[in-house]
């Protein structure tokens, strides 16, 4: 027997006695009475004698038996049993004269206290609550948790899984889901209460800036799961380290140190950060180190991050910038090109703000500027020699010594005077020769030219392509007002719109040919020193317009075509293929009735333009003339009827019908 199960029936058994004492005081009849009822009954006799008292866990686990709850005597207030809890070479102060009476009647205040000693002997637990036990067994399945209550608990054997090195008499936490459930058992969660304590745990963590050891289990989007406290928690990129990431996998399977930084209750989230537990450090050695700097330090730093911008350097604690532009004298591509990850450079402070934390590094500035180590006697006009770093549309970097590049504007290519892009002349790497144009060391600037070493195609224009001689030309583009044609390399010309024909009314040059076509015309006019050349196509031919002039004179009626119709007037073609023009007003027709395109009509010419090759022509004006002539006619025979009238007598009618009827005849006659 258990020594707290001892003293509990040892205090049992002294109140017994105390009770008895006081009642058998009384009288002596009832000692006798009391004797009788111990001799006529063989219960209490049975009681100690049988084995059941020793074998069972009664006496041995007095805390667990529920029979002091739930026995209708207690209520009753009816005589107590007193049985035998121990014997007499285990509790000396056992009173055998009460045992030997077998029941005792007890009183009020006794009761309370035997009650009262009862119920601390045995735990109270609630379901939903999270207790310690012990664990008394461990099988392949199952591990049974004593918590102090009147049975002991079963728990899963996988709840343990993550403890390998579980043993008998471990404390574990658990919680109790049912008191019992249909057979009587109680049920207990491992894994639920390792999750409350957890989240107790991580809350308290949070609040408090406690440090927390985990384990990172795996990598995920955007950062690593880490186990903290048996909950899985997030763990950011950026919170891994102060420096950037480049490979997460070597994280993993790692134990760390982490703050917790984020709790989201309603999603049951949180976020970890290993990279705030260093940053207070770092502030203070960022403080210390600021503090020492100056410009033009040369200090000693770690390549920590390339980027296509520039590289960054750990200083011992506090980070710096290199632009790809202070990384060499010379033209970069990438920061790549000039240092490797993890590699130890010597950099010099450039510039650094305190408030900002921001420190600007330089590593050319470590060597001597290219333009120094320039020779004295490059001068203006020298030929030299370099090689192509850049091309952009207007012009070409050339890099003619180590950091040292000049500029070929694209003008400068060549000596054709039509517009083209740069990588029509040179390529990336191309190695050229050019000539110096422009020097200036203070500003370090240099342009170069390529084709000042050509021979210059304008120095003997004149007796190439004099005035007046017909030329081969190649279409090189268009514009509203003409074409521009190549003569040769470096030679261009112009040929007006107005030009190009002297017949047709060409409205754009690409009506007339087509880019990279081949075509004849003649030099009409030269500037050697606008570098200009004027050329014409219709010059090849002889002028029409000056047969036109007795073709089409003013007043001629001519039969045309209506070719095209405009808001403004319409388009004819005449004789020879010659286009008149005939405005709005002038396309009106005697029934009324609108022109169409193709009809043809007599026109009259209204005008005619030799120099401007234009002529106005009109077809209302044909017939509204002869309206005007037939009414002057008529108006005038009237007067001379009116006038007859007057000195005519009966024997004039004749004359009057006979000069009526001649009028119907004229008439008659002008229709047909």
């Amino acid at each position: 027997m258990s020594e707290e199960k001892k003293s509990v029936a040892k205090k049992t058994t002294t109140k017994k006695t105390t009770a008895k004492k006081a009642t058998a005081k009384k009288t002596t009849a009832k000692k006798v009475k009391k004797e009788e009822v111990v001799e006529e009954t063989p219960k209490v006799e049975e009681v100690a004698e049988a084995p059941a008292l020793e074998e069972t866990p009664v006496a041995e686990d007095v805390a667990e038996a529920p029979a002091l709850e739930e026995t209708p005597v207690a209520e009753e207030k009816a005589p107590v049993k007193a049985e035998r809890m121990t014997s007499p070479e285990e509790d000396k102060d056992f009173d055998w004269e009460i045992y030997e009476m077998g029941s005792v009647e007890y009183t009020d205040d006794v009761r309370k206290e035997l009650e009262k000693d009862y119920e601390t002997a045995l735990s109270t637990i609630d379901s939903e609550q999270v207790l310690d036990g012990s664990v008394v067994s461990i099988a392949d399945r199952e591990v049974i948790v004593n918590i102090n209550y009147k049975s002991d608990g079963i728990i899963s054997r996988n709840e343990f899984r993550y403890n390998e090195d579980l043993k008998v008499g471990d404390t574990v936490e658990v919680l109790v889901e049912k008191k019992e459930d249909k057979k009587g058992q109680l049920i207990l969660s491992h894994k639920k209460a390792r999750v409350l304590r957890s989240w107790e745990r991580v809350n308290e963590a949070h609040d408090n800036d406690i440090i927390l050891e985990g384990y990172i289990k795996c990598r995920t989007k955007g950062g690593m799961i880490v186990e903290v406290l048996g909950l899985e928690a997030f763990l950011p990129g950026s919170q891994i380290d102060i420096k950037p990431i480049r490979d997460y996998d070597e994280y993993v399977g790692k134990k760390m140190e982490f703050k917790v930084v984020k709790i989201n209750h309603e999603f049951r989230n949180v976020v970890v950060s290993h990279k705030a537990l260093i940053e207070a450090d770092l502030e203070e050695q960022k403080k210390e180190i600021m503090s020492k700097l100056e410009v033009g330090q040369v200090l000693e730093g770690m390549v920590k991050n390339i980027t296509s911008y520039g590289v960054f350097v750990d200083l011992g604690g506090i980070d710096g910038l290199i632009h790809i532009t202070d990384l060499s004298w010379g033209r970069v591509n990438h920061p790549d090109e000039i240092v490797e990850l993890d590699s130890r450079i010597n950099v010099v402070i450039l510039e650094f703000d305190d408030a900002k934390k921001r420190i600007q590094l330089g590593l050319k500035q470590l060597v001597a500027h290219p333009w120094d180590a320039l020779d004295e006697k490059v001068a203006i006009g020298d030929k030299i020699k370099g090689k192509v770093v850049v091309v952009a549309d207007y012009g070409a970097f050339v890099e003619v010594q180590t950091g040292i590049e000049a500029l070929v504007h694209v003008s400068e290519m060549s000596w054709s005077t039509h517009l083209r892009s740069a990588s029509d002349f040179l390529k990336v790497g191309q190695e050229i020769e050019a000539q110096v144009l422009t020097l200036d060391r203070e500003e370090r600037k240099m342009s170069l030219g390529m084709k000042q070493l050509q021979p210059d195609p304008w120095a003997e224009i004149a007796k190439k392509f004099p005035t007046g001689s017909n030329q081969k030309v190649t279409v090189r583009n268009f514009t509203n007002f003409g074409i521009f044609v190549e003569l040769e390399e470096g030679v261009d010309g112009l040929i007006h719109i107005s030009d190009l024909s002297w017949e047709k009314k060409i409205k754009h040059p690409s009506d007339f040919t087509k880019v990279g076509e081949v075509i004849e015309a003649q030099v009409l006019e030269l500037d050697l020193e606008a570098r200009k050349l004027s050329l014409g196509v219709k010059q090849l031919f002889d002028n029409p317009w000056d047969g036109y002039e007795s073709v089409f004179n003013e007043g001629s009626e001519h039969e045309g075509e209506v070719k095209d119709i405009t808001k403004n007037g319409a388009t004819i073609i005449l004789t020879h293929g010659v286009e008149a023009f005939a405005p709005k007003r002038h396309l009106a027709k005697e029934d009324d009735s609108k022109v169409a395109v193709g009809e043809k009509l007599t026109f009259r010419v209204l005008e005619f333009q030799k120099d401007s090759q234009k002529i106005i022509v009109s077809h209302t004006v044909i017939f509204k003339e002869v309206k005007m002539e037939e009414a002057k006619k008529t108006k005038k025979n009237v007067a001379k009827v009116q006038q007859s009238q007057q000195k005519s007598t009966l024997g004039d009618m004749d004359e009057l019908i006979a000069l009526k009827e001649s009028m119907q005849k004229d008439a008659t006659k002008k229709k047909k």
